[in-house]
């Protein structure tokens, strides 16, 4: 479909054939505000092979797109604009006509993550099951890192490379031991809307959050790139009409983390009390344990009581530990009124009086349905002034937020995304539009087997139970 004639040309991300990816293709359209479109290119500098050594926004060549940006820097609307109106363009996403400005902002996102990756020398602690969805989130536009052991980084960078690795998956010291090679650690961890299904169940994540700073989302001991987003990014209208409209999709669909929300029917909760719902998590998680949760989930439930002595308190194990892939706390204690593993959780959100959490996902996804949230720990959506805070909140976070600034910074801003049916980079709403379609769940031998072994350690326990 597409020509290398064409101007606006989609990188050949090799894993897409590429008129699956293609923004250009034979026919005419109309710049109605040259102004305005030269101006949005001159910002995201695509145009010709923007990915390749040859980029004609950063080398000296002298071909006809190097005239092209010349002449777009020039301001010389009559060349630039004969450049852009000689092609259609279209959404690679879902096929649809689109103009030339929308154009340019698709490029715009790929640019932004391939400068980004071309620091990237190696990827570390990746599990196998997830490399060639890594591969492609690390792309740097003539290929990606290579995947190699903790032990072999230094014989397997250039220095002044960064080192791309999952925080979990390394031995302690591993961030240090690579900024002696002359090298940067970034952390990658992943996005906070991540796939159809459980990453317990070896599922591919359609979201990660890579971050350059050397920091990490879920541990605030220091800034992160997405706390650095929180504190200091000027949110315009723009952004924040599209946070909002954003949220509301997000919340009509019901999705959450692991996609639609798949939960039976509502569970019977006694009226004429507070309800508060206590989300629990894998104690030896990192998140919780960065996050001031170390104490356990029986500690965590104990603070709930204390602080809703009146209140009929629902405590819901982490999914992970429900369908035996983690250990963890599955029931509930003395503290607790009821211990609901099963089940729709975005309805136990949506009946709820109050959530509280240490560090969970789930307080963010209360929050986007309006509902009140207290914090144990110290997660990323804390200290903003949208949740009642408890734990050890980083005196850094100084900024009152509101929920659609939360949104913009966390879903659109911090993580990259992949969209599930093309594969191909994409904004969140392609990815909302996908889960909410259902058209992002998919299982392998691998996923079934996680699947099974969970329903065998699950039957295991309630064994071990009852003897």
């Amino acid at each position: 479909m597409a020509s290398p004639s064409f101007f606006l040309r989609s990188p050949p991300f090799p894993w897409v054939p590429r008129q699956t990816a293609a923004v250009s293709f034979p026919g005419h359209s109309r710049v109605d505000n040259a102004g305005r479109t030269l101006a949005l290119l001159r910002t995201a500098q695509v145009g010709g092979a923007f990915w390749a050594d040859d980029d004609p926004w950063r080398s000296t060549s002298n071909g006809a797109d190097a005239r092209i940006v010349q002449a777009i820097r020039e301001g010389d609307e009559v060349v630039a604009v004969a450049a852009l109106e000689g092609a259609a363009y279209r959404d690679p996403f879902t096929g649809a006509l689109i103009d030339v400005d929308a154009a340019i902002g698709i490029l715009a996102g790929w640019r932004q993550m391939i400068d980004t990756n071309r620091r990237i020398g190696a990827a570390v602690g990746m599990a196998p099951w997830k490399r060639d969805a890594m591969r492609q989130f690390l792309w740097h536009g003539r290929g990606s890192p290579a995947f190699v052991a903790p032990g072999a980084v230094a014989d397997a960078i250039a220095p002044g490379a960064a080192v791309a690795y999952w925080p979990s998956r390394v031995p302690p010291g591993f961030a240090e031991r690579v900024g002696q090679a002359d090298a940067s650690a970034w952390q990658v961890e992943d996005g906070f809307i991540r796939s159809s299904g459980l990453g317990a169940e070896c599922r591919p994540p359609m979201s990660v959050i890579v971050d350059t700073t050397g920091g990490i989302h879920f541990d605030p001991a220091r800034e992160s790139a997405l706390e650095r987003l929180l504190q200091n990014h000027v949110f315009d209208d723009t952004l924040l009409d599209r946070a909002a409209r954003l949220r509301r999709r997000i919340v009509a669909a019901g999705i959450g983390k692991y996609g639609i929300d798949r939960g039976g029917p509502r569970p019977s909760l006694p009226t004429g009390r507070r309800i508060v719902l206590a989300v629990g998590q894998v104690t030896d998680d990192l998140s919780v344990r960065h996050a001031g949760g170390s104490h356990g989930m029986i500690d965590f439930m104990a603070r709930v009581r204390a602080c809703e002595p009146d209140a009929f308190i629902v405590y819901r194990p982490h999914p992970d530990v429900s369908v035996g892939l983690r250990a963890g706390t599955l029931s509930g204690d003395r503290h607790v009124d009821l211990t609901l593993a099963t089940g729709s959780l975005l309805s136990l959100i949506d009946r709820a009086d109050a959530v509280h959490v240490v560090s969970s996902l789930t307080g963010f996804e209360a929050l986007l349905r309006d509902v009140p949230v207290t914090v144990h720990g110290a997660p990323f959506y804390a200290g903003w002034g949208l949740t009642n805070d408890l734990g050890p909140i980083p005196p850094r976070r100084t900024r009152r937020l509101t929920i659609d600034e939360l949104v913009a910074a966390s879903l659109i801003l911090a993580p990259r995304y992949r969209d599930p049916v093309t594969l191909l980079p994409c904004p969140v709403e392609v990815l909302v539009e996908r889960l909410a379609a259902d058209a992002g769940r998919s299982s392998t031998l691998l996923t079934g087997f996680r699947r099974t072994l969970g329903a065998t350690r699950r039957v295991l326990q309630r064994v071990k139970g009852r003897g």
